[in-house]
């Protein structure tokens, strides 16, 4: 067995003495020099250590104060992570069949409460305003539904994405925006434009079951990169994939509250990952889906504002923070633009121009920034409730994500229980989860489950919970 880096054994060390208490959440850890000093290591290896901590979610830089313990995520230290290993193609296929099961499963069932759904409830959703939108669009011009929407989509729509977009201190030029069928549509194109079938491409682990479907789907060769609950994609897994043999041509990741993890990648690791796979000129598609859910006031902000080698295809919807009926999202695929718009034509010409009307007449106005500060206060309580319900039912030894935004919940339940035996338990009595499987091809999931908290926490929801919590024990 190999021993690990100097680097991880030190931070085992200081991760074994936070989970005992001998450092308590607030407390300081040794400063570097100390560090230094104390274990007898390089200003390398003690700066290892502090990222290492981080990555952890244990460790937090305060500005000219030194580094903190902070709280750590309810979600268990993931395993340390090996050498990527050599690729094998039959590990990588077959997703498509395993979630189809799921879906086709649920489909027979009569649900009463479904907690698979990542969107929000739809009487969260400015419905009515969306509405009168549509009427007054359709009144100003009768012609509209006889006439084919632009290629790229609505200009009035693109200017307001590029105007948003440099609130998160990003570069999003109108012309070069082309509106898609959702977030999944743009990633299609993505991939499409800078790959190959046979091609690799790498992905965070757990990751989004449909785009593990779309890379099937496309004939590509999956590797998957570790990722955490607290900072998302691990950049030293993902450096030694990319040194490794195997040349991966492009890495899909969601880097504000991924799903399902919920996790924030930090700025510096932005930054970092953006850098890394320009070295390795492995195309970076980032997919901004849930930023605008995040609690924060804050912008967060997106690979593409590191981007300076325009390595970087920007995809993102409104599908989560606006009305996920109208199927809107978007694509700046750069240098790739040219190609990506034919793409788009041949494969579904351009998207109905009423959504886009609608959307655009109310996202210029200053309701809309109001709405979502609205969207995110009912998301952040519901978020908690549902956290408490869940340790409050269901068995000693599960743990819970605690994301900064968005409508899910990643639940790690004790080692012994099976996600797809509790998703057909559950189904059984009329709730739909989504079991750990279908998020990986890799088994490493099989006693997680993802939770949404897209409905308001009621009674009715409350029971529910209780009602798995009592199949557990039950198991």
């Amino acid at each position: 067995m190999n021993t690990p880096p100097l680097y991880r054994q030190l931070a085992n060390h200081y991760l074994d003495a936070i989970r005992s208490g001998t450092l308590k959440t607030g407390e300081r850890l040794p400063s570097i020099r100390l560090m230094m000093e104390k274990h007898a290591v390089s200003l390398s290896t003690a700066v290892q250590v502090c990222r290492e901590l981080e990555d952890c979610g244990v460790l937090e830089a305060r500005p000219r104060s030194g580094n903190y313990i902070r709280k750590p995520d309810t979600l268990s230290r993931p395993a340390p992570i090996a050498l990527a290993p050599a690729l094998d193609i039959r590990a990588y296929v077959g997703i498509h069949e395993q979630v189809c099961a799921v879906l086709k499963a649920s489909q027979r069932a009569t649900i009463k409460v479904n907690f698979a759904s990542a969107y929000c409830a739809p009487e969260l959703y400015p419905l009515k305003t969306l509405q009168d939108n549509m009427i007054k669009a359709l009144r100003h011009d009768a012609c509209l539904l006889g006439t084919a929407g632009g290629a790229c989509g609505n200009s009035a729509l693109r200017n307001i994405l590029a105007r948003r977009a440099l609130a998160s201190k990003t570069h999003l030029p109108p012309e070069r925006i082309v509106i898609t069928n959702g977030a999944t549509e743009a990633i299609n194109l993505a991939l499409r434009a800078v790959t190959r079938p046979g091609d690799t491409v790498a992905v965070e682990s757990p990751t989004f079951y449909g785009l593990l479907q779309i890379l099937e789907s496309l004939n590509l060769h999956v590797l998957e990169v570790p990722a955490s609950a607290h900072t998302g994609l691990n950049l030293q897994a993902l450096q030694r994939l990319l040194q490794g043999p195997e040349r991966v041509k492009a890495l899909i990741v969601i880097p504000n509250l991924q799903n399902p993890l919920g996790s924030i990648m930090p700025d510096a690791n932005k930054a970092r990952l953006v850098k890394l796979c320009a070295e390795h000129d492995t195309v970076l598609i980032e997919d901004d889906t849930y930023g605008d859910l995040v609690d924060t006031e804050q912008p967060l902000s997106t690979l593409k504002h590191w981007d300076s080698t325009d390595n970087v295809i920007h995809c993102a919807s409104l599908n989560k923070t606006l009305a996920p009926g109208m199927r809107l999202g978007w694509i700046s695929a750069g240098k790739w633009h040219d190609r990506v718009e034919m793409l788009k034509h041949a494969q579904s010409r351009g998207c109905e121009a009423l959504s886009q009307l609608a959307a655009s007449e109310f996202m210029r106005t200053p309701s809309y920034e109001r709405y979502l500060r609205r969207l995110r206060k009912a998301l952040t309580q519901q978020r908690q409730q549902m956290s408490e319900a869940i340790i409050r039912y269901f068995p000693l030894g599960t743990h819970v994500t605690n994301p900064q935004g968005g409508t899910l919940l990643w639940v790690e339940l004790p080692r012994r229980y099976s996600s797809m035996t509790f998703f057909h338990d559950a189904l059984k009595v009329g709730i739909q989860i989504s079991p750990g499987d279908i998020f990986s091809n890799a088994r490493r999931f099989d006693h997680f489950v993802r939770i949404g908290c897209g409905a308001p926490f009621s009674p009715r929801i409350d029971e529910a919970v209780q009602t798995l919590g009592r199949l557990l024990h039950q198991g």
